[in-house]
């Protein structure tokens, strides 16, 4: 019969705990992970599956740390943090996705047109869910999701358990990265917004020339007619934008967690 000692139970524990924490910050924070459509208990098997997984490896480097202390308390708060942080990085990279399409539709005239959006549960417009779905499918085709669970089993060793975790640097790191979000925004949005403010200013120019002209009634289904031709010939150039966005914040990552 095998017999384990408390000391022992209590390493095998922790060292699936404190896994487990970060791992399920991470999938609840993270894009796909933790979409609206994803159900909840899909999303604790996948932690709970992975905790496991990587229990042997981390019950080698676990401090024994007394339960439900206040050391034990600051290293769960830190791990959480660390997840929180891994998925909260990806998701500007779809906040600057809806931003930019958000610009697109306000330009064309239908910012009044909203779908519930199934990654984060919210109002969005049309064509921002349009551009969500194509970096969704965008990520999965560049491996992201692989490429994040790699980052986060490898940062079990970057950045073991312990009272130290993220620090100050890396926190405004994190929040200094918002503008390079809505600079990725921009990038996205700019040639269709460009287009659209030049068919703007022809309607402009129309409706001083032909003051009998009704341009509301010609300019609203020609603004949106043109906003989708433009959107169908844009597309294509999103890929490169959206890619370097999600480069960027794998990297921001891996220097947060030690590995850069």
């Amino acid at each position: 019969m095998i017999a384990f000692n408390s000391m022992e139970l209590n390493t095998w524990m922790v060292a699936f705990l404190w896994p487990l924490l970060r791992i399920g910050a991470m999938f609840s924070a993270a894009p796909v992970f933790g979409a609206r459509m994803v159900p909840v208990k899909v999303r604790v098997a996948m932690a709970l599956v992975m905790s496991l997984m990587m229990a042997p490896i981390v019950v080698q480097d676990v401090p024994v740390i007394e339960l439900f202390s206040a050391q034990w308390l600051m290293v769960a708060v830190q791990q959480i943090l660390i997840g929180l942080a891994m998925g909260f990085t990806l998701q500007l990279v779809f906040s600057a996705i809806v931003i930019a399409a958000q610009s697109i539709a306000m330009s064309m005239g239908l910012g009044f047109a909203n779908a519930v959006d199934p990654q984060n549960g919210v109002q969005v417009p049309v064509v921002a869910q349009y551009y969500l779905t194509l970096a969704t499918l965008m990520f999965l085709a560049l491996n992201g999701h692989l490429i994040l669970v790699q980052i986060l089993v490898d940062s079990f060793q970057s950045l073991p358990i312990g009272e130290v975790g993220l620090t100050q640097t890396d926190i405004w790191a994190l929040v200094g990265w918002g503008g390079r979000m809505f600079a990725g925004a921009v990038a996205i949005a700019l040639t269709a917004m460009a287009s659209l403010l030049l068919v703007n200013l022809a309607f402009g120019v129309m409706s001083r020339a032909a003051p009998q002209l009704n341009i509301f009634g010609v300019g609203f289904p020609v603004m949106m007619l043109t906003g989708f031709v433009i959107i169908m010939l844009s597309v294509p150039g999103m890929t490169p934008h959206v890619s370097n966005l999600m480069q960027d914040a794998f990297l921001l990552l891996q220097t947060m967690l030690g590995g850069g």
